[in-house]
């Protein structure tokens, strides 16, 4: 039924129920976050009671998630008020582990959000419990963490090195082989007879000293991945320039991992600037087929003033399809 099914979209999964009553119970169809179904269920007696917990299987029996989320219940409609949980962490195997009881009168269509902060669970040979968000994967056989030692210290210590990098604030040294075999942008500086083979120069003035060595770590195969993540609207805007087209896929894949209230304008702009039509269709979804809009009203009027006339278009035809007269 239409009335149980969840949409999801990053880390935010939505329910829509059209008719709920006044002594009503609902559970929802099974949806996916992580690598558990999940459930939700929605109970009206003197209070309203939300349930979040996964779907029995032997993946939330040996691996139980440990959630951080945040619940929120609204009445559908423009004017919609909306009562927010606190932050929850906790495990959960049962549908008895969590249970929010909502001091509100909500009845007839009802939206009920939960937005999944982070998850850990317990790896199944024991130890800490880790977050599954971001997971670098870095499972590499011994020759090649070999060589990626070998290229983190023709980095660090300019082994070699045989071009130099001025950024914003300070300078790097580099090798051309490595960049020209990254990009084809560095590659035709150091082919033909430009300033940069000459004098063995590149000027990156539009990035710090620091993202610019994010850059090049990412290049030498060895970023960490909490250096990615805090550089990744400077990583893309420096793979776009110079078409390193799967550091560009790389960043628009992780902004479209944590989109929320506060930054979706922000990535919607990127996405823009960018022709990121996935963080686009994603930034889009967000804010209007998931209601998003509402949240960030104050900050529209900054952003319309910032926006390309033909953004602003495009979001006006998605009002157009997504808004249904009552």
């Amino acid at each position: 039924m239409a009335d149980s099914r969840v949409e999801t979209i990053s880390r935010l999964a939505q329910w829509r129920i059209d008719n709920f009553g006044p002594c009503s119970y609902k559970k929802s169809d099974p949806f996916k976050v992580g690598i558990w179904n999940w459930h939700l269920s929605v109970e009206k007696n003197r209070y309203l009671y939300v349930r979040l917990f996964p779907e029995p299987s032997r993946t939330s029996k040996e691996q139980p998630p440990i959630p951080r989320f945040v619940l929120r219940v609204s009445s559908a409609g423009a004017n919609r008020k909306p009562s927010i949980s606190q932050i929850h962490e906790r495990l959960l195997r049962t549908c008895e582990d969590f249970v929010w009881p909502v001091d509100s009168a909500f009845h007839g269509r009802i939206i009920i959000d939960v937005e999944f902060l982070d998850i850990k669970i317990y790896p199944l040979n024991g130890g800490e419990a880790s977050s599954i968000w971001p997971s670098d994967g870095m499972m590499q056989s011994v020759s090649t963490q070999s060589t990626l030692r070998c290229l983190s210290r023709m980095l660090d210590e300019a082994i070699h090195a045989d071009v130099t990098i001025h950024t914003a604030d300070g300078t790097l040294r580099a090798h051309k082989a490595m960049l020209s075999a990254s990009s084809p942008v560095f590659q035709s500086m150091f082919h033909h007879d430009l300033k940069e083979k000459e004098s063995s120069t590149i000027y990156i003035e539009d990035m710090s000293m620091e993202s610019c060595m994010s850059l090049l770590s990412y290049l030498y195969g060895t970023i960490k991945q909490e250096d990615f993540w805090k550089h990744r609207l400077a990583l893309l805007g420096a793979a776009n320039k110079y078409d390193i087209v799967d550091l560009k896929n790389a960043c628009e894949e992780s902004l479209l991992e944590d989109i929320n209230s506060g930054n979706v304008l922000e990535r919607l702009q990127e996405a823009w600037l960018y022709q990121l039509n996935k963080l686009k269709r994603g930034c889009l979804t967000y804010l209007f087929d998931f209601g998003k809009i509402y949240d960030v009203r104050e900050e529209m009027n900054n952003f319309f003033r910032q926006a390309d006339r033909e953004l602003m278009l495009e979001m006006f035809q998605e009002v157009l399809t997504v808004w249904k007269p009552v």
